[in-house]
């Protein structure tokens, strides 16, 4: 096949590496943690340049990490080292000497790169100028900005509607960028506004604004140092958010408690060896987990009611002493329906569901029971799952129950992923925008935004699979990569006629592309930003709502990048011409323009230019952090939830399976193929599975398999993993993805948010064939 007929394959390539095993930790960090992350930022950057870097990221007038939005501290922050591992290979990934140039494009035919596997791709280098496929092209070719800004904006014009047009944002886009971004979706006219959000947290924000009248977590990072219980849910910390340990570790120092929940036993909930201490760099670890529920696979919901059931007797036998009845009177509706319900549950049968032991079950109600001071900690292992937005709100039942929200050392903490996307929100990146919002955009600017809600990212996939879609643009990320249903993902992806990408390396999603393709090369967060002279500073908001500046310190790799918020503008004058009625130059020149824009706009942001120039930043306004709940059903009353159980039918053959992260990536960034706290070394095709199951289904270990998911009757299929055997619950496995998914139906979807289930697949496993 010539390689203007082949498709460049939407998957890694169904190959393998030579895996080694090794017994997992039972610790994170550490040395193994320091030497991992120098190594790459050496190898990526030089002896100067990444090292130097690393003193600016996360510190006051520095620059924020790209990687996970966990919060900084307030006041001490670490004068060395406030970034963690994971941090560290993500400056590498991006402050890279390697840059692709025109030359690299025309050596390279796209179904060539895409024969690369992710972590390939990654590495490469730096895109250094904008580049242009055309219809029927084989290569990538450079463009000018001022041709590519006009090639799209002839495109979008074209289309018989702005709704044939969908705008995709990452976690990593600023504030001031997602603010403008939207401003120019509005005003072209569609809200099809899809965002990594609807892949992650959306069933927390849907969840939470109907519960406590906000869509985001109530602590602050200083809650952890005065509180008596944590529970962490459904999160792995220690690759995923692995500044937490440290925090962990501060509020053990102080006397609280762990509680951790999870399928797997992972190292970073276990104990952890703080780098930037003398006990650490001995060798010496902090025990986090004071207990270990080893919940089945979406077993959360049973085991929160389990819970709940515990301190409902413990009430009984005590009044007054285990429930907040203060509380639950003057702040919440709904307790005597709930708990007319609660009282009647079978806590047997909610263990024996959940997939934990009785006994462990009353430890853990034991452990809270007269506690009021507690925090409850979530992330994927609860949003993403049919069920994720009435897990979310039984989470808040919880602490209604114990009068844990409104109050120092207390309340709701959902982690978000990318380092922005709690921000992206806030700036109005949102399918299903506010009609207060709405209005405030026509009274500041001018113009009528549409009303009619749009595409999220499920949605977009199917419209653009249906043809509703012909434009596909995305402000970051790797798209294909993030989805669910690789294939027909991929499909729908290839019926467009234009996709367009604001990137900062080459990723799978800029090779399985539209009729016509454009890569636009931006800055990075450690890149200078000069416009005019002078160097420029962005904004973000992490999980806990404080808003800071981040100012890169960094020589871009290439003279010809634009920042986030120019392309932006740029685009938006191509587009939309004499028609616009914004001052779109005003905003390309200056970002303090954009940020006095925001503080018009959306509440919260009212001196905006003199707040974020403050050390630290500033807090935005949290109504349930101060026990207010303004809810759209209720005025300052926080409702309790009825919810069901989830129902899991399983033929006899039949697997759950979760899609998990290796601690050598960031979300679908691959650094390298060692997860080292599972014991997995130079491979990533492999499924953890419990070591009966492997034996009553015949196999045995490091046996080759296929895996296979069903739903609507359709076969997907994931080719040639490796059986790990995996202190995991029985007919539980778990893979990574994005290896993985190719397996996530796009109709599985929780209910309301529209979030995939990737942590909830059912799967068959049979050997393979070759």
């Amino acid at each position: 096949m010539s390689k203007e007929n082949e498709q460049p394959a939407a998957e890694n390539p169904e190959t393998l590496h030579k895996l080694t095993v090794s017994q997992p930790k039972k610790w994170a960090a550490g040395m193994p943690a320091v030497t991992a992350a120098l190594k790459d930022v050496f190898e990526e950057t030089g002896a100067i340049r990444g090292p130097g870097a690393l003193f600016s990221m996360n510190q006051k007038g520095g620059f924020d990490c790209s990687s996970c939005a966990w919060p900084d501290p307030d006041d001490d922050r670490s004068p060395v080292a406030e970034y963690c591992e994971n941090g560290a290979k993500a400056l590498a990934e991006e402050a890279t000497t390697k840059k692709l140039t025109p030359e690299f494009f025309a050596q390279n035919a796209v179904v060539d790169l895409a024969k690369l596997d992710d972590m390939e791709i990654g590495k490469k280098g730096r895109i250094a100028q904008p580049v242009y496929l055309p219809k029927g092209g084989t290569h990538y070719q450079p463009i000018s900005w001022h041709d590519a800004f006009h090639k799209i904006g002839d495109k979008l014009n074209s289309l018989a509607s702005p709704n044939e047009a969908a705008f995709y944002t990452s976690g990593r886009t600023s504030n001031e960028a997602s603010f403008v971004y939207q401003l120019f979706v509005r005003e072209y006219g569609t809200n099809n506004m899809p965002d990594c959000s609807n892949m992650c947290h959306e069933s927390t924000s849907t969840a939470l604004a109907e519960a406590i009248g906000i869509g985001k977590g109530t602590v602050t990072l200083n809650d952890f140092y005065d509180t008596d219980v944590i529970i962490i849910m459904g999160q792995n910390p220690g690759t995923n958010h692995p500044r937490m340990l440290t925090a962990l570790e501060k509020a053990k120092n102080n006397g609280s408690k762990i509680i951790a929940i999870n399928p797997l036993y992972e190292a970073g909930l276990m104990a952890f060896k703080n780098p930037q201490t003398v006990k650490g760099i001995l060798g010496f670890s902090t025990q986090l987990a004071d207990l270990y529920l080893q919940v089945q696979i979406n077993g959360d919901m049973a085991l929160l009611k389990a819970l709940e059931k515990l301190l409902y007797d413990a009430e009984m036998q005590e009044p007054g002493k285990v429930f907040d009845r203060q509380f639950i009177e003057k702040s919440t509706v709904g307790y005597e329906e709930f708990i007319s319900r609660v009282k009647h549950f079978d806590v047997d049968a909610l263990c024996a569901a959940a997939g934990v032991p009785v006994e462990q079950m009353k430890q853990a109600a034991d452990t809270i029971k007269h506690k009021s001071k507690i925090i409850i900690c979530w992330a994927m292992g609860i949003t993403q799952h049919k069920n994720g937005v009435n897990a979310v709100k039984e989470i808040v039942n919880l602490t209604l129950l114990k009068g844990s929200i409104g109050k120092a050392g207390a309340g709701l903490c959902p982690v978000r992923g990318h380092s922005n996307v709690q921000g992206n929100r806030t700036m109005m990146i949102y399918d299903k925008p506010y009609k207060k919002q709405l209005d405030k955009l026509k009274e500041v600017f001018g113009f009528e935004p549409p009303r009619e809600h749009g595409y999220d990212v499920v949605g977009s996939i199917k419209a653009m699979h249906e043809g509703k879609l012909k434009v596909f643009f995305a402000m970051g990320g790797n798209f294909l990569s993030a989805t669910p249903d690789t294939t027909f993902t991929a499909e729908a992806m290839r019926k467009l006629e234009m996709s367009v990408h604001v990137s900062t390396k080459l990723n799978r999603s800029h090779l399985v592309h539209g009729e016509e393709a454009i890569i636009l090369p931006t800055l990075s967060r450690s890149d200078k930003d000069v416009v005019h002279g002078e160097d420029q500073f962005i904004s973000c908001e992490n999980s806990m709502g404080v808003v800071q500046s981040s100012k890169g310190i960094l020589e871009p790799i290439s003279e010809e990048l634009l920042n986030e918020t120019q392309i932006v503008c740029e685009l938006a004058k191509a587009t939309l011409g004499s028609r616009t009625v914004i001052d779109w130059d005003k905003y390309a020149n200056s970002y303090d323009a954009v940020r006095d824009a925001i503080g018009q706009v959306i509440p919260g942001f009212e001196n905006y230019n003199q707040r974020v120039r403050l050390p630290g930043g500033f807090y935005l306004p949290n109504a349930p952090r101060e026990g207010k709940f303004e809810t759209e059903e209720f005025k300052d009353k926080a409702p309790f939830t009825i919810t069901q159980l989830p129902d899991h039918q399983m033929a006899d053959d039949e697997y759950m399976m979760t899609t998990i992260r290796s601690h050598d990536q960031f979300n679908t960034t691959i650094y390298g193929m060692q997860d080292r706290y599972r014991g997995i070394h130079n491979e990533r095709r492999v499924i953890f599975m419990n070591p009966k199951d492997i034996a009553k289904a015949g196999f045995i270990q490091g046996d080759k398999v296929d895996l296979f998911n069903y739903h609507d009757d359709i076969e997907r299929v994931a080719r040639l993993f490796i059986i790990v055997p995996y202190n995991i619950p029985e007919r539980n496995t778990a893979t990574y993805y994005p290896e993985g998914n190719v397996l996530v139906p796009i109709n599985s979807v929780a209910e309301k948010s529209n979030c995939p289930t990737s942590k909830l697949v059912f799967i068959k496993i049979r050997k393979h064939d070759g």
